[in-house]
């Protein structure tokens, strides 16, 4: 499984998105334009010190980003697709999801690009929360969402009894862009 964030532009919510990866060891994905510099104090310290187990990618559009996760895919990409957009689709808790599966969020102000939730209808997922509610915040659904998604389609989460080891790395002083690979073509 993929976590995909489009344009995000709060480095908080990235750094999150980044430590939820690296603690269930799936690849991050970041879609250009980036709100803030890979070097931002604040994206770091979201992340703390696990930037060493991430592996972080980041995509000049979202046409490079479906170029690299088709390459040798056993499923094509548009049904691998799982948009996450707080207007409609099938609720989280009611999607089928499969272990290949590419989690997609949007920006925080404005979300998914419409001309792509339009194009795969189908593949909308959505967190229910009431009506009076515009949004959750970028973080939660991600992990709300990652969780979820992978015990849904039966992969099987972390095994661990509450021990925590420290990454040899832990302790440098390891930043984001250390981590990144950039695709551009």
């Amino acid at each position: 499984m993929e976590i995909v964030l489009v344009a995000p532009e709060i480095p908080h919510n990235t750094g999150c998105a980044a430590r939820l990866a690296a603690a269930l060891g799936l690849r991050l994905h970041l879609v250009e334009p980036l709100g803030f510099s890979l070097d931002d104090h604040y994206l770091k310290r979201a992340g703390l010190d696990y930037w060493p187990l991430v592996d972080l990618v980041v995509h000049p559009d979202l046409d490079r980003l479906r170029a690299h996760l088709s390459r040798g895919a056993s499923r094509p990409f548009d049904e691998r697709l799982r948009l996450f957009t707080a207007r409609g689709g099938t609720s989280l808790f009611e999607a089928d999801f499969a272990p290949d599966d590419v989690l997609v969020f949007g920006s925080e102000s404005r979300g998914l690009p419409a001309e792509l939730l339009e194009a795969h209808a189908e593949r909308r997922v959505y967190v229910p929360i009431r009506a009076a509610v515009r949004s959750l915040n970028l973080a939660n659904v991600v992990c709300l969402s990652a969780y979820t998604a992978l015990a849904r389609a039966g992969v099987p989460l972390p095994d661990n009894d509450g021990r925590y080891e420290a990454h040899p790395l832990a302790a440098a002083d390891v930043r984001p862009p250390s981590r990144v690979v950039r695709i551009d073509a």
